[in-house]
């Protein structure tokens, strides 16, 4: 059973949001939406930045940056406190910019274990380019460990992708458990910006009773849009593209635009 949520508001105001995108459960389409939705953002004219905390670094070498290439990454910003400007890499697409990860941050829950403010280190980060975006998009880690605490501390909301298959409701309890301490302790503004279905598929009886299942439990938070099982969204990655510019007229690449408009729509 999924744990109840408190009282939530839709985000508001016109300063830059902050968004974590957060399934503690493999196979979600957590990246894909990572890397879509910002992308998604900035085709709508709005600037944005990507944060990589996966240390399979996928988000970033799904914007087309070589991992292999970067001097520095998220796991400097959390471990040796470097200024997030010093990071920073613009991405080959105009308004699109990236704190990248790298593989050195699977040991960073380890070297922040006895850290002054250890959970407050992305949200300081943050701190150091107040409104220069419209939108910050964090693509967190498939886990519920430090460095996703960091990411919901930092954060004004979530969006949380949800794929429409059995065992697809398996972990939401214990995030939800998870977003309920943070906020009582250590965020109290976070909020459940959207839940989003992801690889649906019609056809299929559990895809359809897990879509219903899921809007009758979160009701007006999950999102309208549904993003379909596609090969070309699953192909995209690979070629270090976002849909948008991989399959422009796919149905995923117009579904990510439809969930940006609602995501804009949302404040």
């Amino acid at each position: 059973m999924i744990v109840k949520l408190e009282n939530t508001i839709y985000l508001g105001g016109n300063k830059m949001k902050i968004i974590s995108v957060i399934n503690p459960k493999g196979g979600a389409g957590k990246t894909v939406t990572g890397i879509n939705i910002a992308y998604a953002l900035k085709n709508k004219g709005k600037t944005v930045l990507l944060i990589d905390t996966d240390p399979q670094a996928n988000a970033t070498s799904g914007v087309g940056v070589d991992k292999a290439a970067i001097s520095q990454s998220i796991y400097n910003i959390l471990v040796d406190e470097v200024n997030i400007n010093d990071v920073i890499i613009k991405t080959a697409y105009e308004n699109l910019d990236i704190v990248p990860s790298s593989i050195a941050l699977a040991g960073a829950e380890v070297e922040l274990v006895s850290a002054i403010s250890r959970e407050q280190r992305m949200k300081n980060a943050i701190s150091e380019i107040k409104d220069e975006y419209d939108y910050v998009v964090i693509d967190c880690p498939p886990s519920l460990g430090l460095i996703t605490l960091n990411s919901l501390t930092a954060a004004d909301g979530v969006i949380i992708p949800v794929q429409t298959e059995y065992y697809a409701l398996e972990g939401l309890s214990q995030l939800m458990n998870t977003f309920n301490i943070v906020r009582k302790h250590l965020n109290s503004k976070l909020d459940i910006f959207g839940v989003l279905l992801t690889m649906t598929d019609s056809r299929t009886n559990i895809s359809n009773q897990v879509a219903e299942q899921v809007r009758e439990h979160f009701k007006d938070k999950a999102f309208e849009t549904v993003i379909a099982r596609t090969v070309r969204l699953s192909e995209a990655p690979s070629f270090g593209e976002p849909i948008i510019e991989y399959a422009k007229n796919s149905n995923g690449a117009k579904q990510y635009l439809s969930l940006a408009k609602e995501v804009i729509e949302r404040g």
